[in-house]
């Protein structure tokens, strides 16, 4: 069976990307399992640039196709902060609760009505031999007021996507895989998996 790493030191994205990729007819491996892999800094501009920094990295250590994403989440009332820093918002080595914590505490007095934000995802498949292939996702939505439920993890309490009456942390992994910016992205990546 052809292997495929993906490009992350996170379980719970690890978990998220395996589940959606669970019959593309690929072994899924997690970077977290080879060992000397190397820390990416994601130091891009864009995006882009950061997926596709990470898996070439992981691929040229791996000797393996590796698939990489990036998100961020840009919020109109601050802005498009956090941005492509979401995932350090609240500093180096934060977690996602200070995250979550630093974004309500910044919209303290703005009004469910200008919560609007933008979550999106870039994926990269890194083949050995320098050829690659991005593909993206979005999904618009608004900020919550408080965070809520259990489940997910990042912005996932305060994410609530437009049309929903529940944030990503609300919802089931499968749930949230067929409308999230993340798993649309997925679902774009599993076509050229299956015919690779």
């Amino acid at each position: 069976m052809k292997q495929l790493v993906i490009a992350t030191q996170n379980r719970n994205k690890f978990r998220e990307m395996k589940e959606a990729l669970s019959d593309v007819g690929w072994d899924i491996l997690p970077g977290y399992d080879f060992p000397g892999i190397p820390e990416v800094e994601e130091d891009g501009a864009t995006l882009e640039e950061n997926s596709l920094k990470k898996a070439r990295m992981v691929s040229e250590f791996t000797r393996l196709p590796a698939l990489s994403d990036d998100t961020g989440l840009f919020v109109d009332a601050l802005d498009g902060k956090p941005g492509i820093y979401a995932a350090r918002f609240a500093g180096e080595n934060c977690t996602y609760e200070d995250n979550v914590r630093k974004l309500l505490g910044l919209m303290v007095g703005v009004t469910q009505m200008k919560r609007s934000a933008l979550f999106k995802t870039v994926i990269t498949l890194y083949y050995p031999g320098g050829r690659f292939r991005q593909v993206e996702g979005e999904v618009r939505g608004n900020i919550a007021m408080e965070s809520r439920g259990q489940g997910g993890f990042g912005y996932d309490p305060v994410f609530l996507p437009t049309g929903s009456s529940r944030v990503f942390a609300e919802m089931t992994l499968e749930e949230k895989n067929r409308i999230s910016h993340r798993g649309l992205a997925v679902q774009k990546a599993r076509e050229f998996l299956k015919g690779a």
